[in-house]
């Protein structure tokens, strides 16, 4: 038995059998195997490249040692070119040696096979078993047992928390409509475990949100809060956490604005009573804020006290940011603008978190709040320079973030706009009195040897007076800056709190211009 291999792709595989009778009648029989099946086929392609594909004669049999031996063709040009082929040109051992090699090198190519085989079917057994199980699952939801079916949404809630797959399957073979059916029932845990069930569907998958919405979840899970008997703590949060989800949706946004959630949002982030997780109140703020993105809704959230509230919340670090962002949300309305411009202390607020140094996002968030209702309102950008926007801008220009610089920068145009025009005015009214007065002489010889002193001062005062009143603004702006600045720096370097600068430093900053400033 041999086998002979040829180097090139369409390999044949060839069987000669060499019996007693051929041998005497000088006759050999070949039989054609066809190898076309797909693993067979395989397991041909891996042994032709591994075992003498690269032969230098083409062509080679192996005879019973698993020694490599010409073929007659190969021999007789191993002769034509003065080869010994009994000899082998001296390569016996190297040759044995590498069919040896051969050998090993097929029997694991031939192993890994079978065993990418086994694993293929093992995991197409697996995802079979996992599909009969979910079927069963969804089955139970169906079915007029409340117990069976709580322990069905128990199963959905588990399943559906990790795997996004699970998730779409479970959507498929109809698990939402009876889930949603389940916040109807009476029992506390079968609602908390339907509510958590879907909140875990909605994980990441936009087509389940929007099929949870059109079951009619969002107007039973309201239905729950409005019922007679106040829900347990636990069905509101597992309601916010689930409306926080559904609201991620753009095409949820409206349904659930409209619906009579944002009253529930905003009672729950209000309230002061212990039993509210701080989970709770995080998911309220967040929910309104996915709300607010859509303009309509800003009238149901306008219609709350929510805003004089978020601002009493500016201080905690922890929740600034998010509620910038809603601020953010609401001034792109005119009723919005209103809203916030309406409560007492609301620039003041604004204006002491563009000094939070140690948090350039809320100071990014609160410039664009002022920027859009410095651009938009007269009255509102004059209560900013009342609260004392001015020195605070002039700072963030110079050590905000870039974004918070651009901004600070727009909001010092439309104050400095404003300024130009009262100036402009004024100029205009004294214009006609101010041509009847005669030039001041200061420069007389008779006013200079009576009282040298009092004509320069009263130089000085003239001086002073002819100064626009637009510079007079930036000089006191620059002042008041340094002046903050200064009291900065005792404050960090821990100076009594009744330090006095000294009069040196007085005369700096009353002598002191807008090119040099000693920050």
């Amino acid at each position: 038995m041999a086998k002979i291999h040829q180097n090139n792709v369409r390999s044949l595989i060839l069987e000669r059998n060499d019996g007693p009778t051929s041998a005497a009648d000088g006759h050999h029989h070949f039989r054609l195997w066809t190898a076309f099946s797909g693993a067979a086929f395989r397991r041909k392609i891996f042994d032709a490249v591994s075992c003498g594909g690269s032969s230098r004669y083409g062509r080679e049999i192996l005879d019973d040692e698993g020694i490599s031996l010409p073929t007659p063709k190969a021999k007789t040009e191993m002769e034509s070119r003065g080869v010994d082929s009994e000899k082998g040109n001296g390569r016996k051992p190297e040759k044995q040696k590498e069919a040896k090699g051969c050998v090993s090198k097929s029997e694991k190519l031939l192993d890994l096979l079978n065993l990418a085989e086994g694993e293929a079917a093992s995991e197409i057994k697996k995802k079979e078993e996992a599909l009969e199980e979910l079927k069963i699952v969804v089955k139970d939801l169906q079915s007029e047992n409340e117990e069976q079916r709580r322990e069905a949404a128990s199963k959905v809630r588990s399943l559906a928390k990790e795997n996004s797959e699970t998730r779409v399957t479970l959507a498929m073979l109809g698990a939402i409509p009876p889930l949603a059916g389940m916040l109807d029932f009476q029992l506390v845990d079968s609602q908390i475990s339907a509510l958590y069930a879907l909140l875990n569907l909605g994980i990441g998958n936009d087509l389940n949100k929007a099929a949870i919405v059109k079951a009619g979840a969002v107007h039973k899970m309201l239905k729950l809060i409005e019922s007679p008997v106040a829900p347990k703590p636990s069905v509101s949060e597992a309601i916010v956490a689930n409306f926080l989800g559904l609201s991620a949706l753009d095409s949820n946004k409206p349904i659930i604005g409209s619906s009579g959630a944002v009253p529930f949002l905003v009672k729950t982030l209000k309230n002061s009573d212990k039993k509210v997780s701080p989970q709770a109140k995080q998911d309220a703020l967040r929910a309104l804020y996915n709300l607010s993105i859509f303009p309509s809704n800003i009238s149901f959230i306008l219609e709350t006290d929510l805003i004089s509230f978020l601002l009493e919340m500016l201080g905690d670090m922890e929740l600034s940011e998010r509620i910038l962002s809603i601020l953010s949300n609401l001034v792109s309305t005119p009723e919005g603008r209103k809203a916030i411009s309406r409560v007492p202390d609301a620039f003041p607020i604004l204006v002491d978190i563009l000094n939070w140094t140690d948090s350039p996002g809320c100071q990014e968030k609160a410039s664009y709040v002022l920027m859009v209702m410095a651009h938009k309102s007269y009255g509102d950008r004059q209560a900013m320079i009342e609260a004392g926007i001015a020195s605070a801008l002039l700072e963030l220009t110079l050590l905000g973030s870039t974004l918070a610089q651009k901004r600070a920068s727009r909001i010092l145009e439309c104050l400095r706009v404003d300024k130009g025009k009262q100036v402009s005015g004024t100029y205009g009214g004294n214009l006609v009195a101010a041509a009847a007065v005669s030039a001041p002489i200061c420069g007389s010889s008779s006013s200079t040897s009576t009282n040298p002193n009092g004509v320069a001062k009263e130089c000085l005062e003239e001086e002073e007076d002819m100064m626009s009143e637009e510079k007079k603004a930036v000089k006191q702006l620059v002042q008041q800056s340094l002046q903050n600045n200064m009291k900065r720096i005792v404050k960090r370097a821990n100076l009594p709190q009744d330090f006095v600068p000294s009069e040196h430093f007085k005369s700096l900053t009353t002598s002191s211009t807008s090119k040099s400033l000693p920050f």
